[in-house]
């Protein structure tokens, strides 16, 4: 047995109206001859015809309603999805580096922000090596390791071939270099499969200033470490000293 309930019919009152006036008609037929009942006929006929169209326009206005909810919806959709487009690094899925731009310089705004800058080391051996598409996973390797390890609040970006940022809003400085530490050895443990079997290192700087910054001043800072620690023996972090990064504020 089909339970399932029909829609409400949008013109009960006027069916009813109608069953109504045709009964009468119909029980009238000794009188047919008489011009009352030839014209109560005609506009029972009439109504008929006028219900049935009206009903075709209904439905015709329901099917155009729900064509106009689907277009709607997808215009909202390409929309989303050209949003995310202009936002994130196609590759990763990370922002990219107008995002990441407009996003430390809008965390500035309102406090404090420690920035980490990390440089995949000697990936170009990578590329020349095993090619372009083994760097590809590599970099996404890269990628899941800071998704991984990197705090909850913070926001990861590319902003290079193989460089990455990664922004903490709300966090001290030792609590960055901390992160910084945690997400470089997560790189350095993880099995990027290459044929060789080697490992990715990955070296890093790292920046803080306070309220008002911007993301020039927070990103030549946390770059000039990140060299540092290139020159250093990579592999490792470094914190860009307090007193110039307050100079620099």
């Amino acid at each position: 047995m089909d339970t399932t309930a029909s829609p409400p019919d949008l013109f009960d009152a006027e069916n009813l109206a109608l069953l109504t006036a045709r009964a009468a008609f119909e029980a009238g037929a000794d009188a047919s001859a008489h011009p009352c009942h030839h014209a109560l006929g005609e506009l029972l006929t009439a109504f008929e015809r006028l219900l049935r169209e009206t009903r075709r326009l209904v439905r015709r206005s329901d099917r155009a309603e729900l064509e106009m909810t689907q277009l709607n919806q997808r215009l909202q959709d390409l929309a989303s999805e050209l949003t995310h487009r202009a936002t994130h690094d196609p590759l990763t899925g990370v922002f990219n580096r107008a995002a990441i731009i407009d996003l430390v310089n809008r965390h500035f705004a309102t406090g404090h922000l420690a920035l980490i800058v990390l440089d995949i080391d000697h990936f170009k051996r990578v590329n020349d090596s095993f090619g372009h598409p083994a760097g590809d996973r590599v970099i996404m390797g890269v990628v899941a390791c800071l998704k991984q390890s990197a705090p909850a609040t913070a926001h990861i970006g590319r902003v290079g071939g193989e460089e990455f940022t990664v922004l903490l809003p709300g966090h001290s400085a030792e609590a960055s270099e901390h992160a910084a530490q945690t997400v470089r050895r997560a790189i350095a443990s993880h099995d990027f499969g290459l044929p060789d079997g080697s490992n990715i290192t990955a070296s890093f700087g790292v920046s803080w200033l306070p309220q008002g910054g911007s993301f020039d001043n927070a990103y030549n800072l946390a770059d000039e470490a990140l060299y540092v620690a290139k020159r250093g023996g990579r592999n490792q972090v470094v914190r860009a000293s307090a007193s110039v990064a307050l100079q620099s504020a």
